[in-house]
């Protein structure tokens, strides 16, 4: 059974509302924002502790945390991401083309870091291969890798001293550049970066660490290609050296391939299961190892090693600081990718665990982590894909999981570390293929996304072209480029729609999806879904004259129309005057219209405001054009559903010079109510609506 509801109410101009329930309030925008000034400068024991919690998150969890509920998970997801770190750090480092030591220290200082500012519970942080990819890049650019040099030559330390000095500088610009968009708070920009964006991008940048890592898991010695078209350049090269393929390391890489592939395939599906996934690449590290040692294959097979790695901390040292000029343009790229995958995956498992991070301070706890460490021979590091999903499923549940991650690593640092001397690059390189099969699985959302949007399948397929027929960078500023440019058309686009009422209510809906509401008689009630600026200003003046049938041509004539009738009606009114009669029969506007038009001709055309967002200096001049070119052919324009800013700059710009302010409502309903109150001349205001 439905129900009916009768409301009786005044018919409200924007005018009369704000009369009857405005606020009050006065006080000037400067006062306002002086007095919100002062309260936040304002010094007090109070405010300090809140600041302190607010900019160093663990002064606010650690005091709440819950010993013996959280203590257990904690550990073992972090010590299971500890040990998973030791192997991606070494690996992601070749592919920042850096010695692999200097991944075990971006393994450790950032984690610590981003324990004490971070905002994400379940965000491991790290290093990242797109990451590392992008850096490694950017190294070789500018210390390119020679052919032939001794790895136990002082060129040869020198060299690596280069490298990680480029590469140290990349995440201190980086940490830079994300120190200074929190001081801005500019958190908001990693939304440029939609969802199909990133997952096309880091599908398509896993394709170039693949590629990249062919040589190695190959045995062939390559000069590493940068630019536009490298992923082909490299594949064109593999292709070409094939014959000179290092057969023992090819067989380490089958046998290492072998087994990483099914395990993690283990893993993923037995996850819920197994307490804590299998640590196969470690084991495949430990074991290859002791096999690469026992049996000499670095001198007898000619198999690459990782070398020297040193025990304990690094000195500190500057980073390449001479380099900013160079690396500045790739370095925005990389703290872009960076941010934006951080703050996806810290959100994503602050949703599903009903916490809330904040972006802002995302940036503060990377851009300090990045800072920081840089000065620590430190590679760009963000949070990761692969060890994130681990901490979670492992049973993490704060930061300090992050502890217990960097104990194993410092461990790793200071005690074991020059036992993996012997350990073969291929290896590292099967590491890094296998990690990425998150970011190759991600092919099936594409179904669904075509599904769900057609753009946003289009904005992935190009960015995911983009990345690997071009760049990694260039690829990403493309698919952003083609994103933002979806979104201009589509507000450039937006549709105009023609609104009829459904029957006894107050309900207004596009009648072409409507058939059953009915237009008002004489009222043209229109809806633009979209802001009007001078994007699209055109393109909105073309829609309402096609739907009002209002071309130049037509709007000459009616105008020439009306003044010979406006003549004829004064010649009319002296003649009778004269002779001592009245002749009223052109006596007001309105009757002298109904003479004009028929009775289905538009006499007054409303437009509903509530789609439109925003309107700059361009749409307001647009709004005051029509409305001159509807008095001139005797259609009044009316206004509803105007929000406050929209109303504000159509006030400002002088519409009001042109257009009755008592024209303007708060309703669809309330405008149409008055019109025809107005054509029937009925001097009650009070209007029913029946629901």
């Amino acid at each position: 059974m439905s129900a009916s509801v009768a409301v009786y109410r005044n018919i409200y101009t924007e005018d009369r509302f704000k009369q009857a329930y405005g606020s009050e309030d006065n006080t000037s925008g400067s006062l306002r924002l002086r007095e919100k000034l002062a309260g936040r400068c304002r010094c007090s024991r109070r405010a300090w502790l809140h600041l302190l919690r607010e900019r160093i998150p663990i002064f606010s969890w650690l005091p709440r945390y819950r010993l013996k509920k959280w203590i257990l998970g904690d550990a073992i997801g972090g010590l299971t991401v500890g040990i998973l770190h030791i192997p991606q750090g070494m690996a992601f480092a070749l592919l920042t083309s850096v010695a692999p030591i200097f991944g075990l220290y971006t393994s450790f200082f950032p984690v610590v870091l981003y324990m004490f500012f971070g905002t994400g519970r379940h965000v491991s942080t790290g290093t990242f291969a797109v990451v590392s990819l992008m850096t490694g890049s950017v190294v070789e650019q500018l210390v390119p890798t020679p052919l032939e040099m001794n790895s136990s030559s002082p060129e040869a330390a020198d060299f690596e001293a280069q490298r990680i000095g480029v590469a140290s500088a990349v995440a201190l610009l980086s940490g830079i550049i994300m120190l200074c968009m929190f001081g801005l708070q500019l958190g908001f920009l990693s939304t440029y970066l939609s969802e199909p964006i990133v997952k096309a991008f880091t599908s398509a940048a896993a394709f170039h660490v693949t590629i990249s890592q062919l040589q190695s898991m190959l045995g062939l010695r390559l000069p590493r290609h940068t630019g536009t078209f490298s992923l082909f350049k490299t594949l064109a090269s593999v292709m070409e050296n094939l014959p000179h393929t290092n057969m023992a390391e090819l067989l380490i890489s089958l046998v290492c391939l072998a087994i990483l592939v099914p395990v993690k395939e283990i893993n993923m599906r037995y996850r819920e299961r197994l307490r804590t996934p299998i640590p196969v690449e470690i084991l495949i590290v430990i074991i290859v190892t002791g096999v690469a040692y026992a049996s000499s294959l670095d001198s007898t097979f000619d198999i690459e090693i990782v070398g020297h790695i040193p025990a304990g901390f690094p000195k500190p040292q500057m980073p390449a600081l001479h380099t900013f000029p160079e690396i500045a343009g790739d370095t925005v790229a990389i703290t872009f990718v960076g941010y934006a995958v951080s703050v996806s995956l810290a959100m994503i498992y602050a949703d599903k665990h009903g916490y809330s991070i904040h972006p802002n301070q995302e940036l503060l706890a990377h851009g300090i982590s990045n800072t920081v460490s840089s000065f620590f021979t430190c590679f760009p590091s963000s949070a990761t894909l692969a060890t994130t999903n681990i901490l979670e499923s492992a049973g993490g549940y704060t930061q300090l999981s992050g502890l217990f991650t960097s104990l194993v690593v410092l461990i790793v640092l200071l005690l074991i570390g020059p036992l993996f001397y012997f350990l073969p690059k291929a290896v590292l390189a099967c590491i890094n293929v296998t990690s990425l099969r998150q970011m190759f699985l991600q092919f099936q959302d594409l179904p669904e996304l075509w599904r769900i949007s057609k753009i946003d399948f289009m904005v992935w397929v190009v960015t995911w072209l983009s990345v690997v027929v071009l760049n990694v960078d260039l690829g990403l500023a493309t698919g952003v480029v083609f994103s933002m440019m979806t979104v201009i058309c589509r507000t450039q686009r937006a549709g105009c729609s023609v609104l009829g009422r459904a029957s006894n209510t107050e309900i207004y809906r596009s009648l072409e999806n409507h058939s059953k509401c009915y237009e008002v008689p004489g009222v043209k009630i229109l809806t633009y879904n979209g802001p009007i600026y001078y994007g699209n200003r055109s393109f909105f003046r073309e829609e309402i004259g096609r739907v009002l049938g209002l071309t130049p041509e037509k709007i000459r004539s009616r105008e020439k129309a009306r003044k010979a009738l406006e003549k004829r009606e004064r010649e009319a009114t002296v003649n009778t005057v004269e002779r001592g009669i009245a002749n009223t029969s052109f006596s007001s506007e309105n009757e002298f219209f109904k003479s004009e038009t028929s009775e289905n001709d538009v006499k007054a055309v409303l437009i509903d405001c509530s789609s439109v967002i925003f309107v700059d200096v361009a749409g307001a001049r647009l709004f005051t054009q029509m409305c001159t070119e509807c008095q001139k052919v005797g259609v009044h324009v009316y206004l509803a559903n105007c929000n406050e800013s929209v109303l504000k700059i159509l006030t400002s710009s002088g519409l009001m010079n042109y257009m009755n302010p008592q024209h303007i409502f708060v309703t669809v309903h309330d405008a149409v109510m008055y019109i025809q109150q107005q054509r029937e001349k009925c001097p009650e205001n009070t209007t029913t609506v029946w629901v």
